[in-house]
């Protein structure tokens, strides 16, 4: 019994594995553009990540909110 608990969580491991590995090698790793002068370090694309989140979040803050029509 203990054998057959163990059989199937090796083999839900392995399934989960497969579907990582696949999932994992369909992720594509973006290229710098081709006018880009030299290619960022790490530091640098979370810097340029986290600038780019703050100004999302910025202009998101800056739009107002709807006002319900019963508010009115």
């Amino acid at each position: 019994m203990r054998a057959l608990g163990l059989i199937g969580l090796v083999l839900a491991l392995a399934i989960i594995g497969v579907l990582v590995k696949r999932q994992m090698g369909s992720m594509a790793v973006t290229q710098p553009a081709a006018d880009a002068r030299t290619p960022l370090t790490q530091p640098e694309q979370a810097r340029q990540f986290e600038q780019q989140f703050k100004q999302s979040l910025d202009q998101a803050m800056q739009q107002p909110r709807p006002v319900p029509d019963d508010a009115r």
